[in-house]
C-alpha cells in the first residue's frame, strides 16, 4: 500500500531518493537521482514532473529538485516504512544487508500500516522479552547459519 493513494510505488521510490539526496548533498540533481535508481534521466524528469504536479517536489527543467513541506512529510513516512522493514529483515531474520535492502524496497509498497506496525512491535517484543530477547535471537541466528552451511532450506530438503 503506497503511503499516499496518489503515489505509485515507483513515485514513492523517487520521493525517497530525492529526500535522501537532499539530506546528503542539500539538493537532488536529475543525474544523481537517475544513478541512484538506475534509470535514464528522462524517466527521472517525468517522475519529477509528476511529483511536482502533486505538490510534493519543487522542480523546473535544468534545476535541482527540492521537497515541499508535504513532500518531506510523505518522504519521511516512506523512509520510516522502509527502515522498519529493512531492520526487521536484518535484525530479526538475519538476512544479508544487501538482500534485506532490496526486499525492503519491494515490500514497503505492499505492506499495510497494521502489518508494518506488527513487524515493528514484534521486533521490539523479541528484543525486550525476558524469555526471548537477544539470547533467543542468537539461537535463531545460529540455526540459520547451520542450515546455510549444510546447504539446506526448510524441512530438511537439500537445495537444487
Amino acid at each position: 500500500m503506497p503511503v499516499s493513494p496518489q503515489l505509485t510505488g515507483t513515485l514513492e521510490d523517487y520521493l525517497r531518493v530525492v529526500a535522501q539526496l537532499a539530506a546528503e548533498k542539500g539538493h537532488a540533481r536529475v543525474r544523481d537521482i537517475a544513478n541512484a535508481v538506475s534509470v535514464h534521466k528522462s524517466s527521472v524528469t517525468a517522475a519529477l514532473r509528476s511529483l511536482s504536479g502533486k505538490g510534493l517536489v519543487n522542480y523546473a527543467p535544468y534545476e535541482v529538485a527540492t521537497l515541499t513541506a508535504e513532500g518531506q512529510a510523505a518522504a519521511d513516512r516512506i523512509i520510516t516504512r522502509h527502515d522498519v522493514i529493512r531492520r526487521f529483515l536484518t535484525d530479526v531474520l538475519f538476512l544479508d544487508p544487501d538482500l534485506a535492502e532490496a526486499n525492503a524496497c519491494r515490500m514497503e509498497h505492499g505492506l499495510g500500516s497494521k502489518v508494518l506496525e506488527r513487524l515493528r512491535l514484534f521486533a521490539e517484543f523479541v528484543r525486550q522479552c525476558p524469555h526471548c530477547g537477544e539470547e533467543r535471537l542468537g539461537e535463531f541466528r545460529t540455526h540459520v547459519e547451520v542450515r546455510n552451511r549444510r546447504g539446506r532450506t526448510g524441512r530438511g530438503r537439500k537445495r537444487p
